[in-house]
């Protein structure tokens, strides 16, 4: 592995780890976000298991989403000037230890706190994590080592579930936290082994997030990634029931209808990955269509295993791209505050999964599953008004200087 050379403040400073440190940061990224997804396909057993309704097993996807909004910038800021090598470290090694206690919990109580700590971890690391490409390649490649890193997040996004139900339908819901915990410990090593000394460039202060929120169109942005992630949510935290009802399947086609989601989710994020670098703006209202006639649609019971395995590709295909294509609707808005900037973005969207894990709860414990569905579609259509109107107030303008005499 080649050694480059970045800037790093007013210094030079010589980049070790290269190619194999942007790997081990992608590892971070996608093993949190699959902590995060892990309890999506695994509702009905940990509800099972623990004696309670899905609607309350639910929470272990609402708090973790909370928690992980809260800490993103409050890690960011927490850390100060600490090496963010090891904050990396500690952190994944705090994951590691609430996933492997995770399969252990006798009470939900237990492992909703437990999921308070996965929350801390979400958080920091995706913040952290987002603006080290820089720190890690030469220049040249910094586009290339950042696509990687995302696409940690973007895979664990739609393979987390897929991955989650499988190890439970192997083993129970507990070999699945308990795999996630060893899976965990290994990324701890490969960070611990393989990231350069990484102190801290400048301090973030708390301040200079909350000050992006003066910028209209990062304010636009993140009602975008709440509307659009938080109607996804709505209804994919309740996807396995919802597939059971749907197609009449048993526990392995689930898992094959999951898999399926997973795999397209993949291309999509690569396929967006592609559009959103030259407009991501167009390619997010393509997502929002798709995800807003889709969740809608998963709610009818009609067709079996063919009709809904169709559908789960076409919903797997829309929200593989929207974590790269609303990061770069963001970076977009603000450009010159990379760290802030993501920490911001981090805390929209785990909020957002949190609102719509939350929403989606209520709406199948007081209605029905399929409530829960529409509501998300309803959710992401308020998205697509969010896209259009900077479009439409374009036009406008455009057509009123071309009035003026």
């Amino acid at each position: 592995m080649k050694q480059g050379v970045v800037k790093q403040g007013t210094a030079e400073a010589e980049v070790k780890g290269g190619r194999s440190a942007v790997v081990a940061v992608a590892a971070a990224t996608f093993s949190v976000v699959t902590s995060e997804m892990l309890p999506v396909g695994l509702l009905t057993p940990i509800g099972s298991g623990l004696g309670v309704p899905a609607g309350t097993a639910g929470l272990t996807m609402t708090v973790p989403g909370l928690v992980a909004a809260v800490a993103a910038p409050a890690v960011t800021a927490a850390v100060g000037r600490l090496d963010r090598r090891w904050v990396l470290v500690g952190l994944m090694a705090l994951l590691a230890v609430a996933n492997l206690l995770s399969a252990l919990a006798t009470h939900i109580a237990v492992l909703v706190g437990l999921r308070v700590l996965v929350g801390v971890c979400i958080g920091g690391v995706w913040a952290i994590a987002a603006g080290l490409a820089v720190r890690l390649v030469p220049q040249r490649s910094v586009g290339p080592a950042t696509s990687l890193i995302f696409s940690g997040i973007a895979v664990a996004s739609v393979l987390g579930v897929p991955a989650g139900t499988l190890a439970g339908g192997l083993g129970g819901w507990r070999a699945a936290f308990a795999a996630m915990g060893v899976v965990c410990l290994a990324v701890t090593a490969a960070l611990a082994l393989l990231l350069p000394p990484l102190p801290a460039e400048r301090a973030v202060r708390a301040g200079e997030v909350a000050g992006l929120l003066r910028l209209p169109g990062v304010r636009a942005g993140l009602l975008v990634v709440v509307l659009i992630v938080a109607g996804h949510f709505a209804g994919y935290t309740f996807v396995r029931p919802v597939l059971e009802r749907a197609s009449g399947a048993g526990a392995g086609l689930i898992s094959g209808l999951l898999l399926a989601y997973g795999v397209a989710g993949v291309a999509g994020n690569f396929l967006a990955g592609s559009a959103a670098a030259r407009n991501p703006r167009r390619t997010l209202l393509v997502i929002a269509v798709a995800l807003a006639a889709v969740l809608p649609a998963m709610s009818v019971p009609a067709g079996g295993a063919v009709a809904a395995g169709a559908l789960i590709v076409v919903w797997g295909l829309a929200y593989g791209g929207v974590s790269v294509s609303t990061q770069g609707l963001l970076t977009a808005a603000a450009p010159g505050s990379r760290e802030a900037a993501s920490a911001l973005f981090v805390s929209a969207f785990n909020a957002a999964i949190a609102l719509g894990a939350l929403l989606g709860g209520r709406a199948a414990d007081a209605v029905s599953l399929p409530a829960a569905l529409w509501l998300g579609g309803l959710l992401v259509a308020g998205a697509l008004v969010v896209l259009v109107m900077p479009a439409a107030a374009a036009r406008r303008s455009r057509a009123a200087a071309a009035d003026l005499p």
